[in-house]
């Protein structure tokens, strides 16, 4: 399990980021601001495994991406996968074993904010 910084409710932020503690508010409202902008749909492809559903533009796919590379800085566990295909795009997150709890975190965050 892995242990998560309390910065709000629904906070997925977990002790082993890297990201300065005074910018993980701020890359929190940027992952809020996507998912109740963009996210029109989420499954649970498997325990490891979320896919958003995002809003098929050309600016929802550059700032998805923009925002998966950096949090891959700090938060290098993450796997992230933006695919663009048949009209769709679409964001795979997955996680490892050890960081499940980081990811239903996630999860749960972008379903509060879906439709927001």
């Amino acid at each position: 399990m892995t242990e998560m910084r309390t910065l709000g409710e629904g906070s997925w932020v977990p002790q082993a980021c890297t990201l300065p503690t005074v910018e993980q508010p701020l890359r929190l409202a940027e992952f809020d601001d996507l998912f109740a902008s963009a996210v029109v749909g989420m499954e649970r492809v498997d325990r490891l495994r979320v896919r958003l559903e995002l809003r098929p533009a050309p600016t929802v796919d550059g700032r998805a991406a923009d925002l998966v590379t950096r949090e891959t800085g700090c938060c290098s566990f993450f796997t992230f996968t933006l695919t663009a295909t048949g009209g769709q795009l679409a964001l795979d997150v997955a996680v490892p074993e050890g960081h499940v709890d980081v990811l239903d975190a996630l999860a749960a965050r972008a379903g509060l904010q879906e439709g927001a």
